[in-house]
């Protein structure tokens, strides 16, 4: 058995019942195996991969707090610190019912490599709690929030652990959690990012994962002789990412026609009327049947199924695991030429692979969707400096790193003999660089 297998073998046995952390930690290490094989020899000696795997620590505990009835509630926090070799930990809260700590870990575990790729100093971390703030009153989610702070903000702080929105976490939750800080610390400073403009946050953030996301497609096109322009584009998800990519897309000359939720998916042949989907998204909070209600072009259909459109270009930009097997199948069989992804492992193992034997110019998320945790941390650079910048300043600079990112993964992917390959390369040059540090760091 190889160091790789072995260690996954370790991973597996360690973590029972973690599947999506199992399946990032085989994805990374096989992608690795080029370049652990050309260093085994020290790699094994420092224990790199299983340094790699294992968390600086894992913290879980209780968030009670009191609904508008006057009834406590009790949920489960987490925060996984997993490497803060390059920089501070750094990494979104997610609030769903779905989360556990193996999907911290997962997403945690990906966040590494992301942030290393950005060039910038900041380390791999994630948190969150199965805390639903969907339904729930203003006042609930407040009372969520300071509690939930109340507890993790031994862990955190502008130099140490820098958390950030994500699933479920949106500038109200950020605020409330920001707030509740200040409070119990008595210090003004950037330890959370996605805040509002009127105290330290960043222009250009809300857009940044979607608008970075079309960055780097529009260059993976660029370099491998196609343009964006004039294209179909079909986007999962109806939240910030998919919101901004969408409008990116139709910036850059391309046309979304696809949307989707939690329980239904719109096909609006004229394209998705951008403002339209941040009313009922962004302002009533509503479902995307309020949108085929409003606008006579477009299908609303129940369940699964913006894969099953024609297209040019796939975004996934919902959540992990959305585009399966079957999926890539209908996708290559309708001629799509690229997929990049918007959301943490929005495309299962088999899938990935299906579309990269098929052709498909394939971004990963850690690359593709890394514009979002960059922006954090120009956020948290303005923070530090007492000062904000333009939005033109911060868009510029996000698509600078995004370039940068697709340049370094595609470098990467030649060195090793896998050109083309982009989950490869990504994995590799996010690897390298966490790894000089870890050696010059020593144990």
């Amino acid at each position: 058995m190889g160091y790789v297998e072995e260690v996954y073998a370790k991973v597996v046995e360690k973590n029972p019942s973690q599947p999506e952390f199992h399946q990032a930690v085989k994805e990374v290490l096989e992608t690795l195996k080029p370049a652990i094989e050309a260093n085994e020899e020290l790699y094994r000696k420092e224990a790199i991969l299983e340094r790699l795997v294992e968390p600086d620590r894992q913290i879980m505990f209780r968030v009670p707090w009191v609904d508008d009835k006057g009834q406590i509630q009790v949920n489960r926090g987490f925060r996984v610190q997993f490497n803060n070799s390059i920089g501070p930990y750094k990494g979104g809260l997610r609030l769903h019912p779905s989360v556990n700590i193996g999907i911290i870990k997962f997403l945690g575990f990906e966040q590494i490599f992301k942030n290393s790729l950005t060039g910038l100093p900041i380390g791999g971390g994630k948190g969150g709690s199965d805390f639903d703030p969907k339904g729930k009153s203003d006042r609930e989610v407040m009372a969520f929030c300071k509690s939930f702070i109340t507890e993790l903000y031994k862990y955190i702080g502008a130099d140490e652990d820098v958390p950030a929105g994500d699933i479920g976490t949106g500038a109200r939750e950020i605020g409330y959690m920001f707030g509740q800080y200040k409070r119990i610390t008595g210090l003004y400073e950037g330890v959370l990012t996605g805040k509002g403009l009127s105290y330290g946050g960043s222009l250009a953030r809300t857009e940044a994962t979607g608008y970075g996301l079309l960055y780097l497609t529009e260059e993976m096109l660029k370099c491998n002789g196609k343009d964006i322009a004039g294209k179909t584009v079909v986007v999962s998800g109806a939240g910030n990412v998919a919101i901004y990519a969408i409008q990116k897309a139709q910036q850059l000359g391309a046309k979304p026609v696809t949307c989707s939720d939690s329980t239904g998916w719109i096909y609006d042949p004229e394209g998705i009327d951008v403002e339209l989907l941040k009313e009922i998204k962004e302002v009533k909070r509503a479902r995307l049947t309020e949108y085929a209600a409003a606008r006579k072009s477009a299908e609303y259909h129940e369940g699964k199924g913006v894969w099953t459109i024609k297209c040019d270009i796939a975004l996934p930009c919902a959540t992990q695991n959305e585009l399966d097997i079957e999926d890539a199948k209908t996708l290559v069989a309708n001629g799509c030429f690229a997929v990049a992804e918007g959301a943490n492992m929005p495309t299962t193992l088999e899938a990935t692979k299906y579309l990269q034997e098929n052709g498909v110019l394939f971004a990963p998320g850690k690359a593709a969707n890394a514009g979002g945790v960059a922006t954090s941390a120009l956020e948290m650079s303005q923070n530090s400096e007492r000062l904000s910048w333009t939005f033109e300043e911060v868009d510029n600079k996000l698509k600078g790193i995004m370039v940068n990112i697709f340049h370094n993964i595609d470098d990467a992917s030649r060195k090793y003999g896998k050109e083309g390959d982009y989950v490869t390369g990504a994995n590799i040059a996010g690897f390298e660089k966490v790894v000089d540090a870890m050696l010059a760091q020593g144990v």
